[in-house]
């Protein structure tokens, strides 16, 4: 067998199968690893004879809540990124000569190129307006959520 074909073969098996068993075999032993660690304390704990906060033994991740504020800054992000990488498919179509030697994609990708590009830009401007009705929508809720902020430190 060709040392090239079998490159080509095992770079994409080793990206997509191994990587992502070997990312969620390092998550998992991560927590069991946290996991056994409180256990001992609590044992230390138990065999001192002191009192044992149970709550202590949690594993559960705390899940971060986000604002209404984030959530809209979120969709703004999307929606700047989406827009932009239309625009930027957009022009390249565009500025590609007719030259074949100075072609960055193929003759027959431009017009995928451009239909890829409008689709995002629409995507884009679909975000904008959402950001847009909800942050308007939800000035309110923004405001005290940003008040109870306040409060808390």
């Amino acid at each position: 067998m060709n040392l090239d074909l079998m490159i080509e073969l095992l770079v994409p098996i080793g990206v997509c199968v191994v990587l992502p068993i070997m990312v969620v075999w390092m998550v998992m032993r991560n927590r069991q690893n946290e996991t056994n660690r409180k256990a001992e304390i609590m044992l230390k704990a138990i065999e001192s004879g002191s009192n044992v906060d149970l709550s202590a033994l949690n594993t559960e991740p705390v899940k971060k809540v986000k604002t209404v504020k984030q959530q809209l800054l979120g969709r703004l992000t999307g929606a700047c990124v989406t827009s932009l990488l239309g625009v930027a498919m957009i022009v390249a179509s565009l500025f590609t000569s007719k030259d074949p030697s100075f072609f960055l994609f193929d003759a027959e990708d431009m017009g995928g190129m451009v239909m890829m590009g409008s689709i995002l830009i629409a995507i884009g401007i679909a975000l904008f307006i959402v950001y847009f009705v909800g942050k308007k929508m939800l000035s309110k809720e923004i405001e005290a959520e940003e008040k109870a902020l306040r409060e808390d430190r």
